[in-house]
């Protein structure tokens, strides 16, 4: 599952176009990726002052990719009260072939309507869990087994915040692969430089979809690189049906150019993996830090003792104005 236009809508500020939505979903679908999710960052009717504008409608986004792609399914994401079934349809009639609905780790229940009227419409349906590092393995399983019931065709584990080691990644696969009859996918972020290790980790638990982007663009300090996962997969012997060859050619010819800034690994982005914190929450903190002429570090840490999580991204300016002023969250 190639993410690049959706997560890595957060690292250049929604700001794609027609013209790269179709160049990059064309090189994926000619590499042989089977997935391709765009949306707007924060998923379908995101757009908002909220979360931050499109430069161009996430529609017609999806439409320009169309026209590109020929074997490769397109995706959307869904965050239910920030998208709806209505936004869903019209995906759907825009050329959207599949779904993945998002929800907090505890918060399954609020996707239920969202996935069973996906699947009634002919959707690839999946069901995913953010922020996993907030939520034991057995709190994981209880929410992954609504998304089933409701008929989600596979689970997917967002480590939302790049927070979790190897080993935690481990648990969380295995106890859905020994106790739910599902495919299991795995999102990872780079914030503490682990994307690569955690999806390979994921992989060798048995998880079957592992989201990735093009140079890793991505919120925070990025996803699992694309074109690198795939060479360290085909290292090991696993046969991805991938041109790693072509992989490597879209992300330096056309992705790379487009980038904002370099998707490494800085201070206020090794923050988020620290403290626990969504990874989008990057440049809304960075904003705020800017503003109230305090360190992002201070910020993005009470974020973090707050447990905040996506869709509070209205929260960062209130944490920054309390910590400028003195007072106790």
């Amino acid at each position: 599952m190639d993410t690049t236009l959706r997560d890595g809508s957060h690292a250049v500020s929604h700001s794609f176009s027609v013209e790269q939505a179709e160049a990059i979903a064309g090189g994926l679908d000619r590499a042989g990726v089977d997935l391709i999710e765009i949306s707007h960052g924060d998923g379908i009717a995101g757009s908002s002052i909220n979360y931050g504008f499109s430069r161009v409608s996430e529609m017609e986004l999806l439409e320009a990719a169309g026209r590109a792609v020929k074997k490769a399914r397109l995706a959307v994401l869904l965050l239910p009260g920030v998208g709806t079934i209505e936004d869903l349809k019209q995906a759907k009639e825009r050329g959207a072939k599949a779904v993945r609905v998002a929800t907090h780790v505890t918060e399954a229940d609020i996707a239920i309507q969202h996935i069973r009227w996906a699947k009634q419409n002919g959707l690839f349906t999946v069901g995913f869990l953010m922020m996993t590092h907030m939520a034991g393995p057995e709190k994981i399983l209880e929410q992954a087994k609504i998304f089933a019931d409701a008929g989600a065709d596979y689970i997917n584990l967002a480590d939302s915040s790049g927070y979790m080691t190897p080993n935690d990644v481990r648990e969380r696969i295995s106890v859905l692969k020994n106790n739910i009859n599902l495919p299991i996918g795995f999102h990872a972020h780079n914030n503490l430089g682990l994307a690569i290790g955690n999806s390979l980790a994921a992989v060798e638990e048995g998880a079957e979809y592992i989201d990735a982007t093009c140079r890793g663009l991505g919120a925070g300090a990025g996803n699992t690189q694309i074109e690198v996962f795939c060479a360290v997969l085909q290292r090991l012997g696993y046969n991805t049906g991938i041109n790693t060859y072509d992989l490597m050619d879209l992300a330096e010819e056309i992705v790379e150019p487009l980038m904002q800034r370099p998707q490494v690994i800085r201070t206020d982005s090794l923050m988020l993996g620290y403290a626990g914190v969504y990874s989008s929450f990057l440049l809304h903190t960075r904003r705020a830090a800017e503003k109230f002429r305090l360190s992002p570090r201070d910020i993005l840490v009470e974020l973090g003792k707050r447990r905040m999580v996506g869709g509070q991204e209205d929260m960062i300016v209130d944490v920054a104005y309390q910590l400028k002023n003195g007072i106790k969250g």
